[in-house]
């Protein structure tokens, strides 16, 4: 008589356990084989269940020999491990979003000075500025972070030489990354290559709230705030939601950009934050093959307008094309040697001086 499989299954049901179901319901008996009047099979139970399922094993043992036609019944008992389990996803760090209510400007934790790097109008270099001038600080051994405010153009990123996404262990606290012996922050860090944000104004205004608060800053002499260009939403959140130390306004030397500059020192002004200083960019052109010095975009303006207003004028840049180049290659000109290090740690030494970095 041969024996069938189903035959066997069925006196298998029988075998109940006792937090319910059966060893076939619960999908327990696995590589059954009948042979004529041989048949053989594995018991296998999560590996909890192993030490108490000998006499469920014993058991279907018996029932399988108990149907007509078995001549003899292997049963192997196997505990099985769920394996490791799957790492939970990421937390959901979300930027962006209505600014919470707060009674007024507040500090940073863990943060001496905010100084904010500012400018009328695009184009004059105000990111290479503050990049720079943060290698610049770090060099002179001053604790420096930098926070690229820029959230609708962010371009910091690629001039620090990062693109790893920041860790956020819980959803809400961003950890910052360093590089070049500065603490650094991006929205360009949290974005894809050409993904652009299309934000309203409370968006915008949320967000710098969530990089200047919830991002672990850790203990700061400085950190450097690089502001979009203009007189908008960012500047305004920045001064009613933080207590910022001051402003340093970058210009090119020519008449446009320090009409410009003229409106950045003005609002300033107007949102109580003190105008410490103005930087002229791009100043001088010295060409590398001849030696000729040019003022491509005129030259001692912006120091002609520091004088006219009384606020204290800090230094000059050279234009220099190894200056693009270290921005592109995502090592700042300040982290070697050379004229143009020089001209940044000129000033950053001019800051340390006064107390204001």
């Amino acid at each position: 008589m041969s024996v069938k499989r189903d035959e066997i299954l069925e006196a298998l049901k029988r075998i109940i356990l006792p937090d319910g179901g059966d060893i076939v319901s619960r999908d327990m008996v696995r590589a059954l084989t009948v042979d004529g009047g041989t048949v053989r099979f594995v018991l296998e139970v999560p590996a909890e269940m192993g030490p108490r399922m000998e006499p469920a094993r014993a058991a279907a043992q018996r029932a399988a020999e108990s149907v007509a036609g078995v001549e003899s019944v292997s049963v192997i008992l196997t505990a099985h491990s769920a394996g490791p389990k799957a790492a939970p996803p990421p937390p959901n760090l979300k930027i962006g979003g209505h600014p919470k209510p707060q009674a007024g400007p507040e500090r940073v934790a863990g943060v001496d000075r905010i100084l904010a790097i500012a400018s009328g109008k695009g184009g004059v270099g105000k990111s290479t500025v503050s990049s720079n001038l943060a290698v610049a600080l770090a060099r002179q051994g001053r604790r420096v972070g930098l926070l690229d405010a820029d959230i609708y153009g962010p371009s910091q990123h690629r001039m620090m030489g990062l693109n790893e996404r920041p860790a956020s262990p819980d959803g809400k606290e961003i950890i910052p990354l360093k590089n070049h012996g500065v603490t650094f922050i991006s929205m360009g860090l949290m974005l894809k290559e050409d993904e652009a944000v299309v934000w309203r104004g409370p968006m915008l205004m949320g967000a710098l709230q969530q990089l200047l608060g919830q991002v672990r800053w850790g203990e700061l002499d400085v950190l450097i705030v690089d502001l979009p260009p203009g007189t908008g939403d960012v500047q305004l959140s920045l001064s009613q939601k933080t207590e910022v130390t001051g402003a340093i306004i970058v210009s090119t030397p020519q008449d446009i950009a320090l009409l410009d500059a003229r409106k950045a020192i003005n609002m300033f002004e107007k949102t109580g934050i003190k105008v410490l200083g103005l930087i002229e960019n791009m100043s001088t052109y010295i060409c590398p093959n001849c030696g000729h010095e040019d003022h491509i975009f005129g030259h001692g303006g912006a120091k002609k307008d520091a004088d006219r207003l009384g606020i204290p004028f800090l230094g000059e840049i050279p234009l220099d094309i190894s200056v693009r180049l270290a921005g592109d290659g995502g090592t700042p000109i300040a982290v070697g040697d050379g004229p143009i290090a020089d001209s940044y740690v000129a000033i950053a030494k001019g800051l340390i001086e006064r107390g204001i970095a």
